[in-house]
């Protein structure tokens, strides 16, 4: 059975497989694993690598998830370059490699590591067609995963939880939220006659909008509070504004720029605070 809707051969398929990597959403897992490595104040690249590899593939599987949904189930899409077989396929492949990557982080680290590494696939493959349908789940599979891969980042290099991560791993949670619902609003027309309840569609736009600008300024706010009480360096106080001033930006703007403004200054965000913990100018 063919894998490859475009072409025939090894290059088509190849090429199939590889469009389902998109950098723009797996970058942000993957580096957020660097970043609960950089909180440990240790580095191991091969700790650190395994588990930036399972990031990545339970990232990959839900993009391969959500297109087999998007296109093959609810025609939602235009197009896609994977079969129905080659999505299952590529859904077989993806996971099989992720539970063995799992394994490995089982026997070179332990099984709390394990622990909270799985739940990144489980989301990424339920968000569609299940998570999505609800507001809370539509909204916050991506952003829980980005918390996962910092406390996760930090407890593979470590052994260890501890409240830094977990601070940070909040700090995005909540943020990311808020620039997920967003993001949602440009569909909230179409998701509404397929009955996906995301946040858009069961408040209206401008008040899923008001929801969102809250849940980023308690990020922000977050910030300032934990730095304040110690919990993590007060030179990461410096990302706020920088964040704020891409949010003021986008809050007028319509849901595609809006979202196309705070996920790069989420990218910033994220950049900020990993200088700031490397270097610790004032510490």
């Amino acid at each position: 059975m063919a894998i490859a809707r475009h072409g025939q051969g090894h290059r088509p398929v190849l090429n199939a497989l590889l469009s389902q990597v998109h950098p723009v959403f797996m970058l942000p897992p993957v580096a957020a694993s660097w970043f609960g490595s950089i909180l440990a104040g240790r580095f191991s690249v091969i700790v650190g690598g395994i588990h930036m590899t399972a990031i990545f593939l339970a990232v990959y599987t839900a993009h391969v998830k959500d297109g087999y949904i998007d296109f093959h189930r609810r025609a939602e899409d235009e197009d896609h370059p994977l079969t129905a077989h080659g999505c299952r396929v590529a859904l077989l492949g993806s996971s099989l490699a992720f539970f063995g990557v799992t394994g490995v982080l089982w026997a070179v680290v332990d099984w709390v590591a394990v622990a909270l590494t799985i739940p990144g696939w489980l989301i990424g493959y339920n968000h569609a067609p299940r998570l999505d349908r609800h507001p809370i789940g539509a909204t916050m599979g991506y952003p829980t995963g980005i918390a996962l891969a910092i406390v996760g980042g930090y407890y593979v290099q470590t052994g260890a939880l501890a409240a830094v991560p977990i601070a940070f791993g909040f700090v995005f949670l909540v943020l990311l939220s808020g620039v997920k619902i967003i993001d949602d609003a440009q569909d909230a027309r179409y998701d509404r006659s397929i009955d996906k309840r995301t946040v858009a569609v069961s408040l209206g736009i401008e008040p899923a909008r008001r929801v969102a600008g809250g849940l980023m300024g308690l990020a922000l706010v977050g910030v300032v509070g934990f730095a304040a009480v110690g919990t993590v360096p007060v030179e990461t106080v410096v990302a706020v504004p920088v964040f704020g001033v891409v949010a003021g930006l986008a809050h007028r703007a319509d849901p595609e720029i809006a979202t196309m403004l705070l996920v790069r200054g989420s990218y910033l965000f994220l950049a900020v605070l990993i200088g700031a913990v490397w270097f610790r100018p004032l510490g």
